[in-house]
């Protein structure tokens, strides 16, 4: 598989061009819990973990679902790790979700509304808005005329309420919660550390939403085809549609961001082209810095980058 973006040397040149949007900061606001969460315990096989089967509000106070995953033999509150899935995957079934729970950290995977059936099942509904109009197959273009009616609006206002909600439950440490997701699970991650202050650490890996009309003109595999097949009907929208974008991009949360960091790229990526990951990660204000997979695709560094965020996280976590 050969490079299909800039090299290495020039990625850690590259600085993103993608403007900001003049009302970025009001746009998000300040975003709060609207009710509280429900954490019911759950018998599964798992004899040495606890689950819970997790519900909180999120986007319009609507249901999200998720598990939270814990050692069973813990004792006093732990740090906790937030995940949100890649693209089109959901919360799955707790068996899906051990790694973090192994390690000793309490472990919320968040469903993504509307998604989880493409290679990990989900159980929350997408109640769009009225008027989202016609969209390309998929979720980068629903709403993709209005900030306030895209799909990713509803989404990371989830993701931030997915914080709030485990910082409520008594078993987690609130000031020790981290965020991580790999794809579209890194952005979300990189959205929150822009909207959440307080949080203990941030791991990112391959992420998607970063420097997006880079990523819709440099991909040749994944999501971000979905904005080109758009614009390939509607041609007179483009500056629109990435205006719209914008507001969700992680280059801009990432100027907002202070808890230490950890990214990850793959070089090879054509889902999520090295430019776009370097391009939020220059921007991050926080600790920060990058594992780099030379001659990998969009899966990253998988088991290898496991235990890297593993080591990350023990040095940020801890007690």
């Amino acid at each position: 598989m050969p490079l299909s973006d800039l090299t290495l040397d020039e990625c850690r040149s590259y600085r993103s061009s993608s403007p900001q949007p003049a009302d970025f900061d009001a746009f998000w606001g300040s975003l709060s819990p609207s009710g509280a969460a429900s954490f019911v315990e759950t018998s599964t096989s798992l004899k040495t973990l606890r689950v819970y089967d997790v519900s909180f509000p999120g986007h319009a106070g609507q249901p999200v679902r998720a598990w939270l995953v814990l050692p069973a033999a813990a004792e006093g509150p732990l740090p906790c790790v937030v995940e949100f899935p890649g693209y089109n995957g959901g919360r799955g079934l707790p068996e899906d979700c051990l790694l973090y729970a192994a390690a000793g950290y309490a472990h919320l995977f968040v469903d993504v509304r509307g998604q989880g059936s493409g290679w990990r099942r989900g159980d929350t509904e997408d109640f769009p808005p009225e008027g989202t109009g016609p969209q390309f197959p998929g979720f980068m273009t629903r709403g993709i005329l209005d900030p306030a009616k895209h799909f990713y609006r509803r989404v990371i206002e989830d993701a931030v309420a997915a914080v709030h909600a485990v910082r409520g439950f008594a078993g987690v440490d609130p000031a020790r919660v981290a965020v991580t997701g790999v794809s579209q699970g890194g952005g979300l991650a990189l959205a929150v550390a822009g909207l959440v202050p307080d949080l203990a650490a941030v791991a990112a890996d391959v992420p998607f939403l970063c420097d997006m009309r880079r990523g819709a003109e440099r991909a040749s595999t994944g999501p971000y085809l979905e904005v080109a097949g758009y614009l390939k009907v509607h041609r007179d929208r483009t500056g629109q549609v990435f205006d719209t974008l914008a507001h969700f991009d992680a280059v801009h949360f990432a100027r907002r961001a202070t808890a230490p960091a950890l990214f990850s790229v793959a070089m090879m990526d054509t889902t999520c082209p090295p430019s776009t990951v370097f391009g939020a990660y220059h921007n991050y204000a926080g600790p920060k810095s990058i594992e780099v997979y030379h001659f990998n695709g969009h899966e990253g560094g998988e088991t290898v980058q496991h235990a890297a965020r593993l080591r990350f996280l023990a040095g940020v976590l801890q007690p």
